[in-house]
Formats: structure tokens, C-alpha cells, sequence
């Protein structure tokens, strides 16, 4: 997220599994993507992709990169975009702009947002919408805060799940465009009610960070994030 005291910075934990991440973890990055303070920490590949978009949009203050199963067949199907098809999914108005990498990084890569220029292709791609498609990779979905952005990560991939199904019956009702508008605008009242849930998901979980399981290998980057 970007950092609350300095909108020129932003937060993003080393390269971890979620479920194992402290504080400590939590690094300061620059609007380069490059951390602040000196570190022999892995980090992520794609931390690109949260520099490019705090950059191009002021009114970002969380971006949530994912490689969600349900949401990768709408990057890569030819004749099913992602549309919202229900009240909670309003957010993502008409369809889901999809980013082909190819036309930036050509036909050899390996769809990793390595460096500022492809996680700028991302940012203009995502324009000014909430969630972008990665084409054979996964989703970015931004919000004006933490809390929001995780909420529409949760709701863009139910979403996916129940298009898929629908699909699957044969034609679609989608949400109008004034659906999908008041259905957002009705939504934004209910984010602190599921955040309150989520979080006591969290904590009854008991992901205690296991650091043994997280020795140090071999230097690698991770692309997650």
C-alpha cells in the first residue's frame, strides 16, 4: 500500500509467502521501485507493477497483484471477457481491460512485469478502471484504500466463479453500466463490515510465521506480490 505519511513511497513486504510475513518484513520503495534503505533481502520481481500504478494514479492507495486459477482462463479465452455479473462485483463496470505483454515485451517473455517500462504498459493499460488482466499470468486490482482493495480482490475473482458457471449454462445477463455504478456505490458502505470478518478469519487461523520453513536458499527473485 502506499505508505500513509508519504504519498511518494509505498509498502511492500520482501519476497515471502503471505501467511509468513512480520512487520519487520515490510520495506519502504521509492517511485522507481526500488527500496529506500539498503537490503540483502529478496524482493519481488513484479514490484513494478505497485510503483507503475502509484505513479500514474494519485487516487490509488493499494494495489493487489494475484495469480488467481478462477480469473486466468478470462486472460487468455478469445471470446469470454470478464464482466460483472454480480451486484458485488459493480466495480469492475463494463469489462476488464486485458494486458497483452507481447505488444511491449514481444513474443519471448516470460509475462514477469521485470522492469518500470512494462509496468508502465500495465499502468496505461489499467487506465483509469479498478482491476487489469495479465494475459496467462493473473489480475491487479487497485483501491482508494487497503481495505477496499482487498475487498474488490476478493469479489473479482467470485465473480470470475460464478461468470464461469453461468457460461457454462449457456447466454449471460451482465450488469448495465448503471447496475454496475449503483451496485458499487451501495457496496462502498459494506467494506468495513467484511474487512471485520476477514480479519477475524486471519486471526483465528493462527498463521504463525514459521521462520524455519523460510531458510535461506539460493538467491532468487520472486514475481509474486
Amino acid at each position: 500500500m502506499r505508505d500513509p505519511a508519504d504519498a511518494g513511497v509505498f509498502l511492500l513486504a520482501r519476497n515471502l509467502a503471505p501467511a509468513l510475513v512480520e512487520p519487520g518484513d515490510v520495506l519502504r520503495f521509492g517511485p522507481d521501485g526500488e527500496p529506500l534503505e539498503a537490503t540483502s533481502e529478496r524482493l519481488y520481481l513484479e514490484r513494478y507493477i505497485h510503483a507503475a500504478i502509484y505513479r500514474a494514479r494519485p487516487d490509488v492507495a493499494a494495489v493487489v497483484h494475484s495469480h488467481s486459477p478462477a480469473i486466468v482462463p478470462f486472460t487468455v479465452s478469445r471470446t469470454a471477457r470478464l464482466r460483472p455479473v454480480c451486484h458485488m462485483a459493480g466495480f469492475l463496470r463494463e469489462q476488464v481491460p486485458v494486458f497483452e505483454i507481447r505488444e511491449h515485451a514481444g513474443e519471448a517473455s516470460d509475462l514477469l512485469i521485470r522492469d518500470n517500462r512494462l509496468g508502465d504498459g500495465l499502468a496505461a493499460g489499467l487506465g483509469a478502471e479498478a482491476a487489469i488482466l495479465m494475459r496467462g499470468h493473473g489480475v491487479t486490482v487497485v483501491g482508494a484504500s487497503l481495505k477496499e482493495a482487498v475487498f474488490r480482490s476478493v469479489y473479482v475473482e467470485r465473480n470470475a466463479e460464478i461468470q464461469a458457471r453461468a457460461l457454462a449454462l449457456g447466454d449471460v445477463t451482465y450488469l448495465t453500466p448503471g447496475e454496475a455504478a449503483q451496485a458499487d456505490a451501495a457496496n462502498a458502505g459494506q467494506i468495513d463490515r467484511a474487512w471485520g470478518a476477514w480479519c477475524l478469519e486471519v486471526a483465528a487461523s493462527d498463521c504463525t510465521p514459521v521462520r524455519s520453513v523460510q531458510e535461506r536458499g539460493p538467491e532468487r527473485s520472486g514475481s509474486g506480490g
